[in-house]
């Protein structure tokens, strides 16, 4: 349960970053569809999710069923679509919210 509570932590924040950085990730950037067609062609990643940043910037996350590889890609509102973070061993969880109920 804590390490997926960490896994989780670790994703929600590496978002932030990721929407932070994107600017500094110019080389990495390109038109939507070919980031995503290239995502899909040469690692087999589909969009497992989707964000709003603060700034207005969509945030998602791709990766692959198969091999466990995902992608972080930030598109800032009418620029390119940036990579901002990559790796290995992803999973899906779906944790339930703590109960923060202090009351009877």
């Amino acid at each position: 349960m804590k390490r997926k509570l960490f896994l989780m932590s670790f994703g929600i924040g590496a978002m932030m970053l990721a929407a932070n950085h994107a600017n500094a990730q110019s080389r990495n950037c390109a038109a939507h569809e070919a980031v995503v067609e290239r995502l899909a062609d040469r690692y087999g990643e589909s969009r497992k999710s989707i964000g709003l940043g603060s700034d207005n910037s969509v945030v998602e996350v791709f990766a692959s069923d198969t091999t466990g590889s995902w992608t972080i890609v930030v598109t800032k509102p009418g620029g390119p679509t940036c990579l901002v973070a990559a790796g290995q061993s992803f999973q899906t969880v779906s944790d339930a919210l703590p109960d923060t109920d202090q009351g009877t």
